[in-house]
């Protein structure tokens, strides 16, 4: 079997995998270059954009949790100026898929943003990012009811031509209702889950671990539940589902595609080793092989127990 049969379609985008870096967890990409082919990976979502730089929360930022971990960056980012002229140069040039994951405190500020990306050369797609748990103002504010979410959605829609992703929040009390509402104000594609709200104490000096007190959770932990609303969601929408939340190996994967997702993010797994990508890549092509199917194949197709 060749390799494009790991070819996968989103909508209006086309990826070589069903295999992409989640936004925040692997920088903008170029800073892997020297020890991952990080071409070879579908697309990597980089690191939040807003339009002036962001410095993020005081630290302690991150911090370990059984089988997972916390983290509080508050979305610190070189701004848009600094990286369409000093990172996506780079990334072009080594060929990557680029994702540009975008973030503001307003719904005009997604919307200039979309404007803005519109015309640089190398993004694929806009990521939309309304479910942020760390940051006082945007964020997941516009992600846990179906009216704010399909505002900024529609003015992103009309901003660009570009595929246009939602980023979901688990924190949102009706998901699938979300989800349908940014399906109907034009996204591309949804993908799901954000980190969930989290805090860790110090029981010796009896403060939060984190500088803020609390932060996203994320990492193997969550992965029930990220399986749980991708199915969910898969089930309300007609539009491309993209999962995450706690993907480690081959099995993972499989085990979302089952649940709906067209295609997946790895994101937490990555800090321990940096090319788990590209070796899960190398795995679903070898197991593509072996039994004779292709993801698309596995999409939506969990058995459930009657």
């Amino acid at each position: 079997m060749t390799a494009s049969a790991l070819t996968t379609k989103l909508g209006p985008l086309t990826l070589a995998n069903p295999v992409i870096m989640a936004s925040g967890t692997f920088g903008y990409g170029i800073e892997y270059a020297d020890i991952v082919d990080i071409a070879k990976i579908g697309a990597i979502s980089v690191k939040g954009i807003s339009l002036a730089p962001r410095m993020g929360n005081p630290p302690p930022r991150i911090c370990e949790t059984p089988a997972g971990m916390l983290n509080a960056i508050g979305l610190a980012n070189v701004g848009y100026d600094v990286f369409v002229n000093e990172y996506m140069p780079q990334i072009r040039a080594r060929g990557v898929t680029a994702i540009v994951n975008t973030y503001g405190t307003s719904t005009d500020d997604f919307s200039e943003l979309a404007r803005r990306f519109s015309d640089v050369p190398g993004v694929a797609a806009l990521e939309v990012n309304i479910s942020c748990p760390n940051v006082k103002a945007g964020g997941m504010h516009f992600g846990v009811a179906p009216g704010p979410a399909a505002e900024v959605t529609q003015a992103v829609r009309r901003a660009t031509d570009l595929p246009v992703i939602i980023k979901l929040s688990p924190e949102a009390t009706d998901l699938p209702g979300v989800a349908r509402a940014v399906e109907d104000a034009g996204a591309d594609m949804v993908s799901l889950i954000n980190t969930i709200r989290g805090m860790s104490i110090d029981v010796v000096t009896r403060r939060p671990r984190l500088g803020v007190n609390m932060g996203g959770l994320s990492g193997p932990a969550i992965r029930p539940l990220a399986v749980r609303l991708v199915y969910q969601v898969a089930q309300a929408v007609k539009i491309p589902v993209i999962g995450m939340g706690g993907i480690t190996c081959l099995r993972d994967v499989l085990e979302f595609l089952l649940a709906g997702a067209h295609a997946v993010q790895i994101g937490t797994a990555s800090y321990a080793n940096p090319g788990i990508a590209v070796e899960i890549i190398d795995e679903l092509a070898r197991y593509c092989a072996e039994t004779g199917v292709v993801p698309g194949d596995l999409v939506g197709k969990v058995e459930l127990n009657q």
